[in-house]
């Protein structure tokens, strides 16, 4: 089992009880991905986690399959699908890079992407997923863009600290917003819209067609 997939299992109760850290910024996230869905839509998530987010997207399209590499976040996931009623919701247990094949209409990624050390491969991995013309939809902290150098400085400092001591993934990035629309452009998107919710990181929420 990957380290991360054991970190993810580890934390997955205390995760799944958390409160979302800021609500209007999260229902704004929902509010232009939902912009973008239809009830004909077939859909992928990547990174998962406990599926708060699939259970909110899966009653607007017609198929939904969400991933994560943690198996307690999946199961946590297929609870609250369950008790959501939501029918056309489905869950795995997959690396970003072997999820489901598809093809889809729509690819998600949510606070997933700065966690991942192969960000080309797996962004070549949606392109092959989507069908031509398709959708990914990502939100991800570029935490070099951080307002407050202090708070930059800060989680600099932190982060190796709490690696070692099994309190944060093995992998985070730190990348500019500018450097990540470069990146998903480069691996055969068009950018359509982009925005920052919450912008104090900044979140960055990218809308971008597979050329």
């Amino acid at each position: 089992m990957p380290a991360d997939a054991l970190f993810w299992d580890k934390i997955a109760e205390k995760y799944s009880c958390s409160p979302i850290s800021d609500m209007a910024a999260y229902d704004r996230t929902l509010e232009r991905v939902t912009h973008y869905l239809r009830p004909d839509h077939r859909v992928l998530e990547l990174g998962c986690g406990t599926g708060t987010t699939a259970v909110k997207l899966a009653p607007h399209v017609a198929d939904m399959i969400a991933t994560d590499v943690s198996q307690k976040m999946v199961d946590i996931g297929i609870g609250r699908a369950r008790e959501a009623g939501v029918g056309n919701l489905r869950f795995a247990v997959a690396q970003p890079g072997t999820a489901p094949e598809g093809p889809f209409d729509v690819v998600t990624g949510f606070n997933l992407f700065h966690l991942l050390a192969d960000q080309d491969q797996i962004l070549e991995a949606v392109r092959q997923r989507l069908k031509p013309g398709g959708m990914f939809i990502s939100k991800t902290p570029c935490l070099s863009d951080t307002r407050s150098a202090v708070k930059r400085l800060a989680i600099r400092l932190a982060l190796p600290v709490m690696q070692r001591l099994g309190k944060a993934p093995s992998v985070v990035q730190f990348m500019t917003v500018a450097a990540w629309q470069r990146q998903i452009e480069a691996a055969g998107f068009e950018i359509v819209e982009t925005g920052s919710y919450p912008d104090d990181i900044p979140n960055r929420f990218v809308v971008a067609r597979r050329c």
